[in-house]
């Protein structure tokens, strides 16, 4: 076994390996394999000039616990950052691709389908530049049977015949606040290629690179097609389970009982577990809801409209969840927010990330401000700009890049506080989006004195002590408990 071992250390050691695109996936991905991998030149590519220097500066373009200490260690070694992608990736023996598949916005599909627009023109880009065969990696979400495409485009605008394609599909199950840990100690990697003997030789290349420190037995191995499907349905699954325990957050309002106490009596089950069953104002980040809707556009294409029916569902009941919530805020501050101010804590989708990709932060903030509110908002990590483009970028757009911000009506009732204190200074209501640990140590009795009154709190993540912000003089509405008297109708 140690020559063996030998052996494929000495065939592989000058292995090189670009990934086409520097966002959420690409970079920490590629800069864990750099640091795992000290063999193994590793360049990270993209077109944008300012998300390349970034990465090469000491402020790196995403916040990600732990991202700083593994780019920093690996950076200029055999971890590089680079503007010139026909160079980097014509040199390459493995080419991962992780670009936007953003939902498209126009034309069929609509609304659902993937736009593979950038996927394309990453190929033709690959082809064009290839001089030497290649494995051609799928790191983006994409739909299943895109690597049939995919290899088309190559094996057509690649000029030199001794060049081959072996395409992989190897997506990435990440969840933004613990990539680096789920990068360190994943519960699998998950490999797919073709059923052929070149398909298995990639597949074993790639999986070598993984071995450097992941155990043999959780790098698994599948066929194209099902490692495609088991991203989408992975998402699908995740989402549906948040769905499912929001849709009983609402009867639990309704009747007196408690969501936590339902989520924790349901989570002791060994056959459901207590993972992802917290009841909060919906889900966000930049895969479900476009994964959901990405496989629902795949069964109504074969022909299984029920089966895009009961995924559409998900979407449904999270959009669903939001309004409720912005409901629940305008019925209890006696129907209106017109003209009042309302504190919004927390911006990023979820704690201990940047990404406000898909937040509910932004449907809460318009439903408010259509009602007439002004919003204030405080986000420990998301940037005001930011927060502006999120507020004014029609759906779906966000996730192209250089998406820009538009002049609408939303940003003239948006304002971004320094601090959370004058994001409550002269408030109605602070309304949580997002559960950061900070938010549970803010002195809230110096937060109700600068409040106007009635003061109220509207707990979307339940992370807050209600009782003791009872205590101070707050009317509390915590999502999925029993209502306090103050919030119900006497009619």
């Amino acid at each position: 076994p140690r020559a063996l071992c030998r052996h494929r250390l000495a065939s592989f050691a000058a292995m090189k390996i670009a990934c086409i695109g520097a966002g959420y996936v690409g970079g920490p991905t590629m800069a864990m394999i750099a640091l795992k991998c000290p063999d193994i030149i590793v360049t990270v590519v993209d077109i944008n000039e300012a998300r390349i220097a970034a990465w090469n500066s000491d402020v790196l373009p995403i916040y990600e616990p732990g991202l700083d200490e593994v780019v920093k260690a690996a950076r200029g070694k055999n971890l590089f950052f680079s503007t010139d992608t026909r160079k980097h990736v014509g040199e390459a023996d493995i080419v991962f691709v992780s670009v936007n598949t953003p939902t498209k916005t126009s034309g069929i599909g609509a609304g659902k389908a993937a736009d593979l627009t950038y996927w394309e023109g990453a190929a033709r880009m690959i082809a064009s530049c290839s001089t030497s065969s290649k494995i051609v990696v799928e790191k983006s979400t994409v739909p299943v049977k895109t690597a049939e495409a995919i290899q088309k485009v190559l094996t057509r605008n690649c000029t030199d015949p001794n060049v081959q394609f072996e395409i992989l599909s190897n997506p990435e199950f990440l969840a933004e606040g613990t990539a680096i840990s789920d990068l360190q100690n994943p519960d699998r990697v998950l490999i797919g290629g073709q059923e052929t003997e070149s398909g298995r030789k990639a597949v074993a290349t790639l999986k070598w690179v993984y071995e450097h420190w992941i155990p043999s037995e959780r790098v698994l191995t599948a066929n194209l097609w099902s490692a495609e499907l088991a991203k989408l349905t992975a998402n699908a699954f995740l989402a549906q389970r948040i769905s499912s325990i929001n849709s009983i957050s609402a009867l639990c309002e309704t009747t007196g009982a408690d969501v936590s106490q339902v989520a924790h009596a349901i989570g002791t089950d060994s056959r459901i577990g207590h993972k992802f069953l917290n009841a909060s104002v919906g889900f966000g980040g930049s895969c479900f809801q476009k994964d959901i809707l990405n496989l629902c556009y795949v069964c109504e294409s074969v022909g299984l409209k029920e089966v895009a029916d009961y995924w559409f569902s998900v979407v449904s009941m999270n959009d669903y969840q939001k309004n409720r919530f912005v409901e629940r805020v305008i019925s209890s501050m006696f129907n209106t927010v017109s003209r009042k101010k309302v504190a919004i804590f927390g911006f990023a989708f979820k704690k201990d990330t940047g990404d406000t990709r898909e937040t509910p932060a932004i449907d809460v903030c318009k439903g408010l401000i259509r009602d007439g509110g002004k919003c204030c908002v405080f986000d420990p990590q998301v940037s005001a700009d930011q927060i502006m483009r999120d507020m004014s970028t029609p759906k779906f757009e966000w996730d192209r890049p250089n998406y820009s911000r538009s002049s609408t009506r939303f940003l003239e009732n948006v304002e971004i506080a320094a601090s959370y204190d004058a994001a409550a200074d002269g408030a109605h209501a602070i309304c949580v989006l997002t559960e950061w640990d900070e938010f549970k140590g803010y002195d809230y009795a110096a937060l109700y004195a600068k409040m106007q009154k009635p003061a109220f709190v509207f707990d979307g993540r339940n992370v807050l002590d209600h009782a003791k912000l009872r205590d101070i003089g707050f009317i509390v509405y915590a999502l999925g408990k029993p209502l306090d008297p103050f919030l119900q109708k006497g009619y």
